[in-house]
């Protein structure tokens, strides 16, 4: 299958911008520069069409600023993302705006993701109207046919967010999305502010999707069922790097890197043997400072000094399977 997209050596800092009198007072040295969070770090993935991938790894590890960074949402401090082998700078406007459309984002909380003094009809329709998807005469069948297609009664077009539950305006943030004809959805925790049924709801019409649309998926989640059920391919990060990558079953059922296991073994399981549970020792350093070397090092059990000095690479180990461990060598 070809590459739908491509993520090249991605970096991503975050710094606040100095004022005049503080750029002067750093030039003297009597001001530190303000400090620089690195929530991406060299960062390559691949997504191929058709495929679901998804991005696991504990809260502040850069799966959202990923996200954010290959829908165009923030700019790459490094590094390229390219959609079928090209670059946004590469294509004409034309060609560049319509790249940007064919990749949209359902964010985690529809509450705050809707504007709340439109109506679903506008939330819907705005977009496809102002890039001509549809006319002004036609914008209330497309719509209807937006809601349809995500499970919404197309009656209640004319309702406000609030007048709805939190699953419906999931739907409606997936009816958004869907209303500018995407070839590929990035979901952001989508299905994490939802209940266990509704979460299952949504799962199911992302998958039915993706048949009725051939749609590619980039499924952002710290929920390891719900990424097995959903996703052909795992990629799991820490601290702004790709520790591991592999095909779903491989990866659940032989696990590589320390933290990709230690992971999976605490993960809560109807399994009626009975075994004691224990979080992962230590808590993940601050993006401010992180440690030299293997970011894992201080929290990871088979750590030896030279996981403290040099930089892991991630290489392959198996048939489409890649961690980035020294245990391997």
């Amino acid at each position: 299958m070809s590459n739908r997209l491509e993520v090249r050596n991605v970096s991503k800092r975050f710094s606040r911008k100095s004022g005049v009198v503080e750029r002067g007072a750093e030039m003297m040295g009597l001001k530190a520069p303000n400090p620089v969070v690195r929530a991406l770090d060299d960062v390559s993935i691949t997504v191929a069409e058709r495929e679901v991938v998804g991005i696991v790894g504990e809260s502040g590890c850069g799966k959202s600023t990923l996200g954010r960074v290959v829908a165009g949402l923030l700019q790459a401090s490094e590094g390229s993302v390219l959609f079928r082998g090209k670059q946004l700078g590469e294509m004409t406007k034309g060609d560049a705006e319509d790249a940007r459309l064919k990749v949209q984002m359902i964010f985690q909380d529809p509450s705050s993701s809707l504007n709340p003094r439109q109506r679903v009809r506008d939330i819907i329709g705005a977009a496809p109207l102002h890039h001509g998807m549809t006319s002004a005469s036609g914008l209330d069948d497309y719509v209807s046919q937006q809601m349809e297609r995500s499970g919404l009664d197309p009656s209640m077009a004319s309702r406000f967010p609030h007048q709805f539950s939190g699953g419906q305006r999931q739907r409606i943030g997936i009816a958004r999305a869907l209303a500018v004809q995407p070839d590929m959805l990035i979901c952001d925790e989508s299905v994490a502010a939802l209940d266990v049924s509704i979460q299952a709801q949504i799962l199911n019409l992302f998958l039915d999707l993706r048949e009725q649309l051939d749609l590619t998926y980039l499924f952002i989640s710290h929920d390891l069922s719900v990424v097995e059920h959903i996703s052909d391919r795992v990629v799991v990060m820490y601290l702004g790097r790709v520790v591991e990558e592999a095909p779903v079953g491989e990866l659940f059922s032989h696990p590589n890197h320390p933290y990709t296991r230690a992971l999976l073994q605490e993960r809560p399981s109807l399994d009626p043997v009975k075994r004691r549970f224990s979080a992962i020792e230590g808590e993940i350093p601050s993006p401010l400072s992180p440690p030299p070397g293997c970011h894992f090092h201080p929290r990871c059990p088979f750590a030896m000094e030279r996981c403290r000095v040099e930089r892991p690479k991630l290489r392959a180990i198996g048939s489409g399977h890649k961690s980035a461990c020294h245990l391997n060598d």
